[in-house]
């Protein structure tokens, strides 16, 4: 079997293809030599299943998350604003086609469902519902949860799937990611009955995350250029640099430069440090923030790690201190390019210094982001870096790797 995206080629006996998956999945599972090599979208997560220990028998994927819990992640949701066309482009074909039509958020869970009556029936059974977890961790191999890890389109027939449960199934799913960013804001998949799999499917999905991303291009350039509007007079009022941003930190106007594209996302009443402007407090404007330079402004910044604390925390000290958090994984990123200098560090540098290969860089690109999202201007991207008007305080490369969790002992 090839490695492509597709389960299945046009003309493929289903039956006797389904048959040879199911002989390979329980071969597979008791050790014995395989029929068929799986292809290696599929090989590569059933080693992960195998690693982790996943029962193929596991019944479901467990309790769902609350309707409350689903409303706030939908309202979230940077897909909420391309679920129109997203409907438009797979619901109606999705319902013809004996299949429906799910779309997840980063997390992998599912927050809306749309397509045929019949199969959404079936899928309540699985579990597969809105609330629901559809994670490798949670439910094995799947076209979702692949797609997360594998930052690819991912198709899947039968007993490709880990879990016994879903061999009756096939599923299609794509990876959305932020234009601008490239964070992973969600899956976009089609799922349906084993017999109805069609190698189409992944065009069809592909060419809907494709589309939903343009129209989250659009409609963020939309709202960038309305708050260039509104930036325009504040920003003639305001004395020195200040900048205007919208509600995720995105950079609408400037006066003066301040050297970044992205801040980190401002929160009303606390304070936040801006590369090329200083210490600021957010002032709401319509549609984002203004970003100047308060009275004590003129405090340099400095960055460091304190590593003695639990957990340890990235300190930025201007005119007041902050102090943020940070997971193990996160301080090590952060000593890591700290030391790097102005060069930086791209993902496969970090994760070879991290992991000891350089197999783990959509890991790290995941861990990244959540880091910059934290720290904002602090912290650049292409390569990764620390601004340059950051004064850094390098943290001891011993104390950097006391932080990594102990490896479990062989037995």
């Amino acid at each position: 079997m090839d490695d492509g995206v597709w389960a299945v080629r046009r003309g493929t006996d289903l039956r006797s293809h389904a048959h040879l998956l199911h002989r390979t999945h329980e071969a597979m599972l008791t050790g014995h030599t395989l029929p068929a090599a799986p292809r290696g979208v599929v090989a590569r997560s059933w080693t992960r299943m195998q690693a982790d220990g996943h029962d193929p028998d596991r019944a479901s994927a467990g309790d769902p998350v609350g309707v409350d819990d689903v409303e706030r992640r939908r309202r979230a949701s940077p897909l909420h604003g391309v679920l129109p066309g997203l409907r438009a482009s797979l619901a109606a074909v999705a319902d013809e086609a004996q299949h429906i039509m799910v779309v997840t958020d980063a997390d992998g869970v599912v927050l809306w469902r749309d397509g045929c009556n019949g199969v959404r029936r079936r899928a309540d059974v699985l579990g597969f519902t809105e609330g629901a977890t559809w994670t490798e961790t949670a439910v094995g191999t799947n076209a979702i949860g692949t797609a997360m890890v594998e930052r690819a389109a991912v198709q899947l027939f039968s007993a490709e799937h880990y879990q016994r449960s879903l061999h009756s199934w096939t599923c299609t799913a794509a990876p959305v990611h932020d234009p601008r960013t490239g964070a992973l804001l969600g899956i976009v998949d089609i799922s349906g009955p084993a017999a109805t799999v069609h190698p189409a499917a992944v065009a069809l999905v592909g060419t809907a995350v494709r589309l939903a991303e343009a129209d989250l291009w659009r409609q963020r350039e939309a709202g960038l250029e309305a708050l260039r509007v509104t930036a325009a007079p504040i920003l003639r009022r305001v004395g020195g640099p200040a900048a205007v941003v919208d509600h995720d930190g995105w950079v609408a106007a400037v006066s003066g430069a301040i050297g970044t594209a992205r801040v980190a996302v401002p929160v009303q009443g606390e304070r936040c440090m801006v590369p090329g402007i200083g210490s600021c407090v957010p002032e709401p404007v319509p549609g984002g923030w203004l970003l100047r330079r308060d009275e004590f402004g003129a405090v340099p910044t400095r960055l460091r790690l304190d590593l003695r604390s639990r957990p340890p925390h990235a300190v930025v000290e201007g005119s007041a201190v902050w102090r943020h958090p940070l997971t193990p994984r996160h301080a090590e990123l952060l000593a890591l390019l700290m030391r790097a200098g102005p060069a930086g560090m791209d993902a496969f540098a970090l994760s070879s210094a991290v992991f000891g290969d350089d197999r783990h860089a959509v890991t790290v690109r995941a861990e990244v982001s959540r880091l910059r999202r934290r720290l904002g201007g602090i912290l650049l991207a292409r390569p990764y870096r620390i601004a340059p008007n950051i004064v850094v305080q390098p943290c001891d490369p011993a104390a950097v790797r006391a932080l990594r969790p102990p490896r479990p002992s062989a037995t």
